[in-house]
């Protein structure tokens, strides 16, 4: 982490941090980890590029939040033209999901990729909701 170690834990620096790639969210069911991971989110997509909330909830509560039908694939949010989410399964085959996120094209020349899914899914608390 190196230079966050430092940071105040607050919505400013998650949001001002331009090095921060990937933010998880995770914990218990029924902490809000969708109402806060959509907010986020909606929040990154005013100072960042490109967004993608990848949502391995088995409910699929992150369609329920936007108020659309959130695919395996990056969906773009209605509204936004820089804001996806996918709901994917995270019992989902590797491979199949690397396709999913990364494209046809791209696919299979992300080991990288496909080790950090693995670990991501299988590690965390919460992963499955």
């Amino acid at each position: 982490m190196g230079d966050l170690e430092d940071e105040e834990p607050t919505l400013v620096n998650i949001l001002e941090k331009r090095s921060l790639k990937w933010i998880f969210v995770g914990g218990k069911g029924g902490v809000g980890k969708t109402t806060c991971s959509c907010s986020l989110a909606v929040q990154l997509s005013k100072c960042r590029d490109k967004v993608l909330l990848i949502s391995t909830d088995p409910a699929h509560n992150v369609s329920d939040a936007f108020d659309q039908k959130i695919a395996k694939i990056p969906t773009l949010i209605h509204g936004y033209n820089n804001l996806y989410a996918m709901e994917i399964d995270p019992q989902l085959n590797l491979e199949e999901l690397e396709i999913n996120c990364l494209g046809e094209d791209d696919a299979g020349q992300g080991i990288h990729f496909r080790k950090m899914l693995s670990e991501w899914l299988t590690k965390f608390p919460g992963m499955d909701e």
